[in-house]
């Protein structure tokens, strides 16, 4: 892992901007040397790294995670853009107003990936684009379309945060709606439970008085006997 530098113009701010590339594909240790190759890319500012990539819904693609860790993809090299002057939060708040151009169900390998992101964020921060080798392939597969396979434009390459929110959001409704469920159940079982010992007890009481005889009456002596 290294990293390296652009011709910059954008030195201006005092925070450096860095662009994260990664290996897609083992070619690009030979596709690399040629200019080409198939290349996922973050922006790195204030300790942490942006991106854009595909879901099936109409909200922000842009996630973020650790500089140099994206899941999946082989880290091959840093390159400083240049420099900025915008807070966390300023460019927390430009993340947030690119997420509504940059929705993850509308990725794009060819008019609209990660590095299209990547090069719009970096000239935002620093003035300054990508290198052009890093989105290459992307323009030569606009001319000629079958250069890359069509299955590769619906590659997924992250679940943006507010996906991930959502998701864990469901998961805490489900296990809360269980807790309720178990909880109703239990109740009902001990109301049964208690039912039926109440029920039980009565028909023990009725049968104990069934089989309580009344003593006998002692006979009149008005009434004369047979033995008489």
């Amino acid at each position: 892992m290294w990293c390296r530098r652009i011709s910059c113009n954008g030195d201006s701010g005092s925070v450096p901007v860095y662009l994260n590339v990664y290996d897609l594909t083992h070619i690009n240790g030979y596709a690399y040397w040629l200019g080409l190759g198939v290349y996922h890319s973050g922006v790195q500012v204030h300790g942490i790294e942006f991106a854009f990539g595909a879901h099936e819904y109409p909200s922000t693609g842009i996630f973020e995670g650790e500089p140099k860790q994206c899941d999946g993809f082989k880290f091959r090299e840093s390159i400083l853009i240049g420099k900025t002057d915008m807070s966390e939060a300023e460019v927390r708040s430009l993340m947030e107003e690119l997420g509504k151009d940059y929705r993850g169900n509308a990725y794009n390998l060819i008019t609209k990936n990660c590095n299209h992101f990547c090069n719009h964020v970096c000239i935002k921060l620093t003035g300054n684009p990508i290198p052009n080798w890093v989105n290459r392939l992307a323009r030569i597969g606009w001319i000629c379309n079958c250069v890359l396979p069509a299955t590769l434009n619906s590659t997924k390459f992250g679940q943006n945060r507010a996906q991930k929110k959502r998701g864990e959001e469901k998961q805490e409704e489900e296990e809360e709606e269980k807790k309720k469920k178990e909880l109703a159940r239990r109740i009902q079982t001990a109301e049964i439970s208690a039912s039926n010992s109440s029920s039980s007890s009565t028909t023990t009481l009725r049968r104990g008085r069934s089989r309580t005889r009344r003593p006998r009456l002692p006979a009149s002596p008005l009434i004369p006997t047979s033995s008489s």
